[in-house]
């Protein structure tokens, strides 16, 4: 029976690649000379930023968001804390990535595909949704209903199975 599983990940390499084209531009930028300004990544999914001032921790953030967008990083799947400024003037912010479906997440996309009312079945596997039907044609509809609706999270599909 033809399947194929819906899945919200973002590749680690790809996280760590952006993260060190952040570092050498920080390295480079004039603002930045003689700053205490760093990226670090902390976990599979964390990212620690840390600088002097709120002004500095800003444009960190966005250095690091714009290297992440152009490694093709889906920012649905990347979320901002607040930043943490003390009395002394350090900045710290963090920024999670998130991977996989949570369960609100997974059960509002599975009431979307069973609305479409295919003859599909889905179900939740370990932060993912595995969903099988009798025809290929059944399960291309599902992904192209998928791509077309936005779920406030990236989603990708893989293991794709006749």
């Amino acid at each position: 029976m033809p399947s194929f599983d819906v899945v919200s990940e973002v590749d680690k390499q790809e996280v760590d690649n952006a993260i060190n084209q952040a570092r050498k531009e920080l390295g480079t930028r004039f603002d930045f000379k003689d700053s205490k300004a760093t990226v670090q990544l902390a976990g599979p999914t964390l990212i620690e930023l840390g600088a002097e001032d709120g002004g500095k921790l800003k444009s960190l953030l966005e250095i690091v968001i714009g290297k992440l967008a152009k490694r093709n990083v889906d920012l649905r799947n990347i979320e901002r804390k607040d930043p943490a400024i003390s009395p002394l003037g350090h900045a710290r912010q963090e920024v999670h990535i998130k991977q996989g479906l949570d369960g609100d997440k997974a059960k509002e996309i599975i009431r979307a595909i069973k609305a479409l009312e295919l003859k599909v079945q889905s179900q939740i596997q370990d932060r993912q949704i595995r969903v099988t039907a009798k025809k290929k044609d059944d399960l291309q509809a599902v992904i192209q209903f998928l791509r077309g609706k936005d779920f406030a999270i990236g989603l990708s599909f893989k293991n794709f199975r006749d």
